[in-house]
């Protein structure tokens, strides 16, 4: 396994996270606790969840997938202390007022309830799922550094920000002597650059570890048309997943014969890039099997020349930071 820092932290953390999204709702808990003993043998250290993860179809069971995670701590041989655990706050948990968002009403209640579920005392990164506009800059890191001062929060991230999310999240901490912000989340992949514009700039200039979630675009960039002919694929758990690919199934047609042409699994190539992308830290997998972690894992090892990035840029066109993708 590789490692790196996390952002200019000193934070240590494995070059692909585990992300446990699929851990209820697909994975049941006794394959969920082998993939998680299979990481840590694999020398995965950085997991990731949310506290709204393991709902079912009908939007229940929030919270499921932490409460799978701690029941695997609690199992004990050092499971705990070898992870570096990620979990978010923002996503709605009930219908009462104050059970979403980021006041710090909402943090306090929501970081004390994840703590419950994941059977733990701190959480190593606590990460904002999405901007909340109705709440401001200073109430929210207020609420953090109470949380780090009680020492049940160290470092603090962000997902799904837009680049000037960041800046003013980064400003204001700034303002108040505190870190900020350590690490972003963004859907990024071949398929999805557009964090090329002002995010990946923006976690540059403060420092920031970027997270890529869905990294294989919900499996379309994992061998998607190869396993359609062979009748083995499973439906995406994004549902516009069947609409992109009949979009670009020649584009992913060539990419697949690329893949090949390499001798590379699709999803190891799909990997590969983003691990030689600026900024980026750790893509986060999403592995329903243990064959679907060995195959990430051998991404480490993929090494794609220029030409090979030429040929992914041609198929996939990414973009240049703003203003000048758009303008002179």
């Amino acid at each position: 396994m590789e490692y790196t820092h996390l952002g200019r932290t000193g934070l240590t953390v494995s070059r692909l996270c585990l992300g446990t999204m699929n851990f209820g709702p697909h994975t049941e808990e006794s394959d969920a606790h082998r993939i998680m003993d299979a990481a840590h043998d694999r020398g995965i250290n950085f997991f990731d969840t949310a506290n709204a993860y393991g709902r079912d179809p009908e939007g229940n069971l929030k919270g499921r997938t932490e409460e799978i995670i701690g029941r695997w701590f609690a199992q004990g041989g050092g499971r705990r202390e070898r992870t570096v655990l990620a979990t978010k706050a923002y996503a709605a948990m009930g219908d009462w007022p104050n059970e979403g968002k980021l006041s710090a009403l909402a943090v306090r209640r929501a970081v004390e309830a994840s703590l419950r579920r994941l059977n733990t005392d701190h959480i190593d990164l606590y990460q904002m799922h999405h901007i909340d506009r109705d709440t401001p800059w200073e109430e929210i890191w207020q609420a953090m550094e109470v949380l780090v001062a009680q020492g049940k929060i160290i470092y603090v991230g962000s997902s799904n920000f837009a680049g000037w999310h960041v800046a003013q999240a980064q400003e204001a901490a700034r303002n108040r002597h505190f870190l900020g912000l350590v690490s972003e989340q963004s859907l990024y992949n071949l398929l999805d650059r557009t964090v090329e514009l002002e995010v990946v700039p923006a976690l540059q200039h403060y420092g920031l570890g970027l997270l890529p979630w869905s990294p294989l675009r919900s499996g379309l960039l994992g061998g998607a048309l190869r396993k359609e002919r062979e009748g083995t694929r499973v439906r995406a758990a994004l549902a516009h997943a069947d609409d992109l690919l009949a979009t670009h199934r020649d584009r992913i047609q060539a990419y697949e014969d690329l893949a090949d042409e390499l001798g590379v699994e699709p999803a190891e190539l799909a990997l590969a890039w983003l691990l030689g992308r600026p900024a980026v830290t750790a893509p986060i997998i999403g592995p329903r099997t243990q064959e679907h972690l060995d195959s990430a894992i051998r991404a480490l090892d993929v090494e794609l020349d220029r030409k090979t990035l030429d040929r992914l840029d041609d198929l996939f066109p990414g973009h240049r930071p703003a203003p000048e993708d758009y303008a002179w």
